[in-house]
């Protein structure tokens, strides 16, 4: 690379971690990329303090290495949970952060000193899997990130959907059971009261409460409070009769929401992301044929369903994409 190379700060900042990185403005792998904990109990201010100090380390490195300039840097794209007013870089409300109101976009470009834009992460993601990843050449394209939370995200002929309200994509919060368990939102039986990281560990608890005999409490020392979704996941890797049933259940969950979109948008990809998708053939298998069975078959045959091909930077890509696109018009 010469000294010309040009970059995009990418911070990606979820309900668990926070994650910068800098991408080159033609687009490629972050580099430098930082991970920290959110915690988001600290208040969105120490947030933003910590994640800028992260991308002010990030950017060090990687332009000292690549003899780059703080000049080189044109911005930086924001990745956050929604909703959010873009507009005015305003996050409105974050269930599973705690903040409302919150003036995101300005602090964020005040402490770095650069032009910022702001999306929803899912949609950050969703762009980065279209952009660099797995939806590559897809005309409709749906993400889901399964995460602390369910987010997606739609890309329409390389555009992302923001509906009238920058509301569009929020399919964890799609109703799968409509008095079923209730959701950090306040609403009753959203997908992501089943299927979300934290949720698909108390299904797993409340059985073994139940009685139900699982390697799981072993794997905790008997604590089954830091039970987890990667719990499962190990217990699913053991061949655990009931973690291998609670993923399962969580694929059955997660059909009927794929089906539900599958037959209200007809895309031609779905990429799933998140922590969940480690479990491969256990999830994917009998997800693709919960889907056969609720959606129209035209439509399922049309769609490609796979896992997501930047699990851990598509967030931060897809930030940096947004911001590229805001600025120049174009990725």
């Amino acid at each position: 690379m010469s000294d010309k190379q040009r970059w995009i700060v990418g911070l990606d900042i979820g309900g668990t971690n926070v994650v910068v990185g800098l991408v080159p403005l033609e687009g490629g792998e972050p580099q430098g990329v930082r991970r920290l904990p959110t915690q988001s109990e600290a208040g969105g201010v120490e947030v933003v303090r910590r994640s800028a100090a992260a991308a002010e380390d990030c950017m060090e490195e990687v332009l000292a290495r690549h003899g780059g300039r703080r000049s080189d840097v044109a911005g930086i794209g924001i990745g956050a949970p929604g909703p959010l007013d873009r507009k005015t870089g305003i996050l409105l409300e974050a269930p599973n952060l705690g903040w409302r109101d919150f003036p995101l976009q300005q602090l964020v470009s005040d402490a770095l000193g650069l032009p910022a834009a702001l999306d929803n992460d899912a949609n950050c993601a969703t762009y980065g899997e279209w952009w660099m990843g797995a939806g590559r050449g897809s005309e409709v394209l749906v993400g889901l990130t399964l995460g602390t939370g369910i987010g997606g995200g739609l890309v329409l002929d390389g555009e992302i959907h923001h509906g009238a309200s920058d509301v569009a994509g929020e399919f964890g919060h799609m109703t799968i059971d409509s008095t079923g368990r209730k959701c950090k939102c306040g609403n009753y039986g959203c997908l992501e009261a089943y299927a979300s990281g934290p949720n698909i560990a108390a299904r797993a608890v409340e059985g073994i409460e139940a009685g139900v005999e699982s390697v799981l409490s072993d794997l905790v020392q008997g604590d089954l409070e830091a039970i987890t979704a990667a719990t499962v996941y190990e217990g699913v890797v053991q061949g655990d009769p009931y973690a291998l049933e609670v993923m399962k259940e969580t694929a059955k969950f997660l059909g009927a929401g794929v089906a539900n979109l599958i037959n209200a948008l007809n895309p031609d990809a779905i990429v799933v992301a998140g922590g969940v998708t480690r479990a491969g053939d256990h999830l994917f298998v009998p997800l693709v044929k919960e889907v056969r069975r609720r959606a129209f078959r035209s439509a399922v045959d049309a769609c490609r369903i796979v896992p997501a091909a930047l699990p851990e930077t598509a967030g931060v890509i897809g930030a940096a994409g947004v911001f590229k696109k805001e600025t120049f018009g174009s990725v």
